[in-house]
């Protein structure tokens, strides 16, 4: 990945980029164990998927001159937060903020900068969790601390985020007074679908302890009843070509298997 072609510090550049995808692996690993424990605890996974980037050139020199910083890799690992970034997609909002937890327990991860878009959304309606976080790169000589943005997000959240973004790039950051309106409105019905999915889950999750007992029951008394009927019944066949042509002895063992316990053999 090269920047562009005034810029002079290519080794240094080719070190950065090292450490941030190193970065990269080792958090992208730590969430897969912890989804992984969790699945085995709670029978339940608050991943749905992860992806990784590290941030094009283009975006790096337009973040640099929006800051009227200089075009060096001091400046790049200094000042550029997300060089290196993580998106975890998670199907509720309640797993957002578990997964947040998950992360900040890790005691090699420290967390620099949190910015919750979902208690306080954007103006346009863009809501996620962002965390800013650096995790230690082991080299072969020292350790460097390595700096990775961390986005947590429902489905949801993440479909509006898609098309916001296009619209985004599309119009150059100034799309239509309708359009803006019309996303601002989607942002809302987001906002209320994941609420509804919330709330259905939690209601599942109390079924399940409270009357998953008594569910079972009432279907295995069912299951009960019909088994025990079908025992007492028998249901007389019509003889099939080899039964008609088997020796006596044979067909009363055809017999006997096809008319055990009530079922066809």
């Amino acid at each position: 990945m090269d920047l562009p072609m005034f810029y002079n510090e290519t080794e240094d550049w080719s070190s950065a980029l090292l450490l941030y995808d190193a970065a990269l692996r080792e958090i992208n690993t730590k969430l897969e164990i912890l989804n992984n424990e969790f699945k085995l605890a709670h029978q339940y996974n608050p991943i749905e998927h992860i992806t990784s980037r590290i941030k094009t050139p283009q975006s790096i020199v337009k973040k640099l001159r929006h800051n009227n910083r200089d075009l060096t890799v001091e400046n790049i690992v200094e000042y550029v937060n997300d060089v290196a970034g993580i998106r975890i997609i998670c199907s509720f909002t309640s797993d957002i903020y578990r997964i947040a937890s998950l992360i900040t327990n890790q005691s090699d991860i420290k967390v620099l900068k949190v910015k919750d878009y979902i208690m306080c959304p954007k103006d346009n309606g863009y809501t996620s969790y962002h965390m800013i976080v650096t995790i230690p790169v082991f080299l072969s000589d020292k350790t460097v601390e390595t700096k990775v943005e961390i986005q947590i997000r429902t489905i949801a959240m993440d479909f509006w985020a898609s098309l916001e973004h296009k619209i985004y790039y599309k119009f150059e950051g100034n799309a239509p007074e309708h359009i803006s309106k019309e996303l601002r409105e989607c942002a809302d019905i987001v906002a209320y679908l994941d609420q509804k999915m919330l709330t259905l889950n939690e209601e599942i999750k109390v079924f399940s302890k409270d009357r998953i007992g008594e569910y079972h029951e009432e279907v295995a008394s069912t299951y009960s009843a019909v088994v025990a009927e079908t025992f007492g019944t028998i249901v007389e066949e019509q003889p099939t070509v080899e039964a008609e042509a088997a020796p006596a002895e044979d067909t009363s063992r055809i017999g006997r298997k096809r008319l055990r316990f009530g079922f066809r053999s």
